[in-house]
């Protein structure tokens, strides 16, 4: 029987730079200055009259179907023109073009899947490439549905002076590279969990490893894993039918000294376990594996960017369920190396499978900087809303450097404090760890946000080490900037970008 999902990846329109139009054109529209907006290049025929009259003014995300008789079909607003006013104006623009494509397709008039856009003369780098984020994530649908779906753009073209266009070529190329990895772990999350199970995760790690050269994945199973002494994977694990397993997907170049490993939690579904969560929002627990998917599109971008830094993604994958076979509360747990868990909440699983992968990073792969992304704790979206990640980091360098990368590509980060850096709470805290019957207790008491991240960090050695928790960003439900609702691919893009900050002096 087929699976019920739609092609994936997901495809996403074709970026090119030329010095000349394809398709329909678009141009940019800014705010004036005491007086009527500024329409950009590509805006001949375009009158002050016609401005007035369509009420246009230029505000970020505006899009306005252009008089008759002009070159350009859109007038799109820029406003204040940041970067994240640059990255709406794109996602708003293909909105509008794919809603004109459907109605065209409605009509039976033949759709034109190709547009460009003229850029302004003086348009920055990184404008162009927030630009682009835009203009590919935007249209971004995931849905199984019987109907055919509607016609998208094939091709965008930006149109820019012949003195641009190789330096912009290259940091559009770069900027769609990142859009696929978002729109890749957008995939992973979205898909249903009566089709996504650990095994077909793993499964999509090496089909993905499989088109990019140089990108190496191992896949172990339950045996290796009991073998090996992966007590949290297979505790969380052991109440599905459908065992865990673990993902190792490997970049290592030709001379590179620094190695990064980038751990993934991979719960496919979550029901809480025998700490069964509320009905209520249930449903979504098919997008907790979202920092597994950002870490698995994140090495696919890597090994496509021949990166020169040694890159290894562990992806911890279970099914967190409800059975006789289930780890119960009052559960002695061990980890991969031997250290031993008291399981007091059975939803708390994220932490359990990220122990083994962390333990096992570092007792066998020998890491230079450890960094983990998990939907981990609902305590983040309390303190952080739903946009902005929590980031928990052992040293501030490693912080900085995720903050910065962030930054670079269009992803909010706040830094969070450890037990460490509350001297009034510090001791507290860390004594909140230990568990009478064990090495550490789960969910020590306090935030339970920064002591989960302190439980972690049991596991890393002291070695330098960043916990990204990005339960509130990796979900949405409504549209804002490049996002749709569902899966939004957080956290794939920063990745990138923080390991691509130790190839070049940071």
């Amino acid at each position: 029987m087929p699976t019920p999902l739609p092609a994936l990846p997901t495809p996403l329109p074709d970026i090119e730079v030329d010095v000349q139009a394809r398709g329909p054109a678009a141009v940019m529209c800014r705010p004036g200055q005491d007086g009527p907006p500024r329409i950009g290049p590509g805006g001949g025929g375009i009158t002050e009259e016609w401005i007035a009259a369509a009420g246009v003014t230029g505000k970020a995300g505006e899009v306005h179907i252009g008089p008759m008789g002009a070159a350009a079909r859109w007038v799109v607003g820029l406003g204040a023109g940041g970067l994240a006013q640059w990255r709406g104006a794109g996602a708003a623009l293909v909105r509008a073009v794919h809603s004109r494509l459907a109605a065209d397709a409605d009509a039976g008039r033949r759709p034109d899947r190709a547009a460009s856009v003229w850029l302004p003369a003086d348009a920055e780098p990184a404008e162009v490439a927030a630009l682009v984020r835009g203009l590919c994530l935007g249209g971004y649908e995931f849905k199984v549905a019987s109907a055919a779906p509607k016609p998208k753009l094939r091709t965008i073209r930006l149109v820019v002076g012949a003195d641009r266009q190789a330096e912009l070529a290259g940091i559009a190329r770069r900027s769609a590279t990142l859009a696929a990895a978002t729109a890749l772990a957008r995939d992973l999350a979205n898909t249903p969990s009566n089709v996504k199970d650990p095994a077909w995760l793993a499964r999509m790690a090496t089909r993905t490893a499989g088109g990019v050269a140089g990108l190496r994945v191992e896949v172990r199973d339950e045996h290796w894993l009991a073998r090996h002494g992966f007590g949290g994977m297979l505790a969380v694990g052991g109440g599905s039918t459908r065992p865990p397993r673990l993902v190792e997907l490997s970049w290592h170049p030709k001379g590179a000294t620094t190695h990064l490993i980038l751990v993934g939690k991979g719960i496919t579904f979550d029901t809480g376990g025998i700490s069964v969560k509320q009905a209520e929002g249930m449903h979504l627990m098919r997008t907790d594996m979202a920092g597994g998917a950002a870490v698995i599109a994140a090495l696919a971008a890597l090994a496509r960017f021949a990166v020169g830094v040694r890159v290894t993604g562990l992806v911890a994958c279970a099914e967190n369920h409800m059975s006789g076979s289930a780890y119960r509360p009052g559960d002695v747990v061990r980890h991969y190396g031997g250290r031993t868990t008291e399981v007091t909440n059975t939803d708390a699983e994220g932490r359990m499978v990220l122990a083994d992968a962390l333990a096992y990073a570092v007792a066998r792969l020998r890491p230079d900087v450890l960094v983990d992304v998990a939907t981990l704790t609902g305590a983040m979206k309390v303190s952080l809303g739903m946009r902005t990640g929590g980031l928990f980091a052992s040293h501030d360098d490693l912080a900085e450097r995720v903050r910065r990368a962030g930054d670079r590509v269009g992803e909010a980060w706040w830094r969070m404090p450890l037990p460490d850096d509350m001297s009034s709470l510090a001791a507290e805290l860390a004594d909140a760890v230990p568990s009478d019957i064990a090495d550490v207790r789960q969910c020590p008491p306090g935030p339970s946000g920064i002591t989960a991240a302190a439980f972690l960090r049991e596991f890393t050695a002291g070695l330098p080490w960043a916990h990204l928790d990005i339960a509130g960003p990796a979900r949405a439900d409504k549209i804002y900037d490049d996002v749709v609702p569902g899966a939004t691919g957080f956290a794939a893009r920063t990745l990138v970008e923080l390991v691509s900050s130790y190839a070049v002096p940071n």
